[in-house]
C-alpha cells in the first residue's frame, strides 16, 4: 500500500460518530465547515466536537488541512459554509480578537512567535493586549510566574536567552494570560529536543486535567499527540477519514503503519 493511500481505513466517520466521541458537556462544536484561502476550499464539510476539558489531536500527512482547521476556528481563513460554536456562542464570523476576548479561544502558533528582544515579562504582557483592567493583567501574570518557576527565574531577561522548551512554555503562557477556555495548539513539539517535548506535554496535561482547558492539537509526532489526547482525528485532503478514542487509534494496525512507524 502506498504511504498516502487511506482507502483501507473504511468509510468517512459520520457526524453522529464524531459527536458521540465528544463529551456530553460540549465546549467546541464545528459543523459542516467548508473553509480555505481566497477561493480555494481546503476543508470540506468537516465536523469536530470537543467537550469541556477534552482534547482532540489532528494527525495526517502534510497538506491534509490540519493547521487550516485551527486557522478556521480562530478566524484566519475564509469560511464558505458551516458553523463554529463555543458553548452557546456562535463564533463563526467573529474576528480573531473577538474570539479571544469574548469567547475564550486562544491560538498558539508553531515555533518562533516570541519577541526575542523583549523580556519574558514583556512577552507575557503582549498576551494581555485585549485586557482593559491592568490589575487583572498583573494578577494573571503573577499567577503564571508562580506556576512556572522556569519563567519566573528569567522574567527580567530577554526571551532570546531561553532554551527551546522554555520558549515554547512562554508561548503557551502568553496565551494563558487572557484565561481562555479553548487552546488551539499547532505543532507543540516542532523543533524541540525529546526532553523538552516531554516537558511541554506535561504542561498541556496539567492545563487539561487541572484547569479544565479544552485543547485542539495538531501534531506531526502522531504517537506523542495521540498519547496525550482523548480523541484522535485522522485527516487527508481536507476530510476526516478516521476518528476514535486515542487508545483505539494507537492500537489500530492501519494507523500504526501509516503514522506511527508500525
Amino acid at each position: 500500500m502506498m504511504k498516502n493511500d487511506y482507502s483501507n481505513l473504511g468509510d468517512l466517520p459520520s457526524k453522529q460518530t464524531l459527536m458521540d466521541l465528544g463529551s456530553d458537556r460540549q465546549c467546541l462544536v464545528v459543523e459542516g465547515l467548508k473553509a480555505g484561502y481566497g477561493k480555494m476550499e481546503i476543508i470540506h464539510n468537516l465536523h469536530l466536537f470537543a467537550g469541556e476539558g477534552q482534547s482532540v489531536c489532528l494527525i495526517g500527512p502534510n497538506g491534509a488541512g490540519k493547521s487550516t482547521v485551527l486557522h478556521s476556528i480562530f478566524g484566519f481563513t475564509n469560511i464558505y459554509a458551516g458553523k463554529i460554536s463555543i458553548g452557546e456562542i456562535n463564533i463563526t464570523n467573529m474576528s480573531s480578537a473577538q474570539k479571544l476576548k469574548n469567547a475564550g479561544v486562544a491560538y498558539i502558533m508553531q515555533e518562533n512567535s516570541i519577541f526575542p528582544n523583549m523580556t519574558v515579562e514583556e512577552n507575557l504582557l503582549m498576551g494581555a493586549f485585549l485586557m482593559e483592567n491592568s490589575s487583572l493583567v498583573k494578577t494573571e501574570i503573577e499567577r503564571i510566574f508562580s506556576k512556572y518557576e522556569r519563567l519566573n527565574q528569567r522574567r527580567t531577561q530577554p526571551a532570546k536567552v531561553l532554551s527551546g522548551g522554555e520558549r515554547r512554555l512562554l508561548e503557551i503562557s502568553r496565551a494563558l494570560v487572557m484565561k481562555p477556555t479553548v487552546l488551539l495548539i499547532d505543532e507543540p513539539s516542532i523543533g524541540l529536543e525529546p526532553r523538552y517535548i516531554d516537558m511541554v506535554f506535561e504542561v498541556l496535561k496539567d492545563l487539561k486535567e487541572n484547569e479544565g482547558k479544552t485543547i485542539i492539537l495538531v501534531e506531526q509526532n502522531a504517537t506523542k499527540g495521540l498519547q496525550f489526547a482523548d480523541i484522535g482525528y485522522v485527516m487527508s485532503s481536507g476530510n476526516i477519514v478516521l476518528a476514535d478514542h486515542t487508545r483505539e487509534l494507537l492500537n489500530n494496525k492501519m494507523v500504526g503503519k501509516l503514522f506511527l512507524g508500525g
